[in-house]
């Protein structure tokens, strides 16, 4: 791809930035109000709904790419059941924010929307692992692709309680997504990447650092499920052992904080499905950390995943589970300070 290319790519990724932030502005007068409750962070009444700019600016984007980008198109199947599974996310999502669903229904619509991606054909087929070389999970790859969609999809929900917190992830890992996948001639992945990331930048500016308006779950939810396929599309990289791991490296936070958190909580004997105030980020905010803080070691959770996936691209068998470990090590970090400050707080079993 020469630089001329790059350049004018960037420069429509900049348009639509605008085009988001236009809608996210409309959407800060539109008076759909998030209410302070126990369990949430903000203390004033603040419109939700801000990810509608970004569903807006994204689909217009990949409008544009399945027109005129003949170079980054997927087959047409999977192209319309990915977009089709996106749209019913995002509107069921959107509905949520103004209804505000029991858990089961949400999860019933991310099962429907993954299902109807999946069934295009789009999963994972083949792990090429190390040693062992490709092995073929057959039907079962369907059965793993719809459980990381879904684990994705609500992971990226449950973690959005913080201003900036989730859009400087997502942006940050699509960032390194797209010269991942550009490096790879994935050029579906890069294109989607670039747009998700410019959609998300339009929207930034009016949640950080002061909240005019939050993501709600249409945004939140929309772009875990943009991400996780994405994620199923870059494990299909020919060139890159163990490349399915590539896009739950660049979101090693999100996933660690968010699964740390189901584990303790069932271990516990707690309703996981149930509304809590204990993630680690929560668990930090409430120990007195401020959310600028929080939302920054985030972003660098998806830097450090992001350099390490690009590690990861180039090296050898022998190098990539040292790659992984070394993702934990920022986590654990992580770990041990909020258990610390949350013992200092008092905040006893959180």
């Amino acid at each position: 791809m020469t630089w001329a290319a790059i350049l004018r790519h960037l420069v429509f990724a900049a348009g639509l930035a605008c085009v988001a932030a236009v809608v996210v502005r409309a959407m800060v007068s539109a008076g759909v109000m998030d209410r302070p409750a126990a369990r949430k962070a903000h203390t004033v009444p603040t419109p939700k709904g801000g990810g509608v700019g970004i569903v807006v600016a994204f689909l217009l984007g990949i409008s544009v790419l399945y027109g005129f980008a003949d170079f980054a198109r997927l087959a047409d199947a999977y192209f319309r059941g990915v977009v089709l599974a996106a749209v019913a996310i995002a509107v069921v999502a959107y509905w949520d924010d103004l209804r505000d669903f029991p858990f089961v229904v949400k999860l019933g619509a991310q099962v429907a929307a993954a299902l109807l991606a999946v069934g295009t054909g789009l999963y994972v087929e083949v792990f090429n692992l190390p040693l062992l070389g490709r092995v073929d999970l057959g039907i079962w790859g369907a059965v793993v692709t719809v459980g990381w969609i879904l684990f994705a999809t609500n992971a990226m929900n449950f973690i959005d309680g913080l201003n900036g917190l989730v859009g400087g992830t997502v942006l940050v890992a699509c960032a390194f997504l797209a010269v991942i996948a550009a490096g790879q001639d994935g050029w579906f992945v890069y294109f989607a990447a670039l747009l998700l990331g410019a959609a998300v930048a339009g929207f930034l500016p009016f949640n950080f650092p002061r909240a005019r308006i939050f993501m709600g779950d249409v945004g939140s939810q929309f772009c875990g499920f943009v991400l996780a396929m994405l994620g199923v599309a870059a494990a299909r990289f020919q060139t890159i052992e163990m490349s399915f791991l590539l896009v739950p490296m660049l979101l090693a936070g999100v996933l660690f904080d968010v699964a740390f958190t189901l584990v303790r909580r069932a271990l516990a004997g707690e309703n996981v499905a149930q509304a809590h105030r204990s993630h680690l980020y929560q668990v930090a905010h409430r120990s007195g950390v401020d959310f600028r803080a929080i939302a920054a070691v985030h972003w660098g959770f998806a830097a450090v995943g992001g350099v390490v996936a690009l590690a990861f691209t180039h090296a050898g068998s022998a190098a990539k589970l040292p790659l992984l470990l070394a993702l934990l090590v920022p986590q654990l970090a992580w770990l041990g300070f909020v258990v610390a400050r949350a013992r200092a707080a008092g905040l006893g079993r959180w």
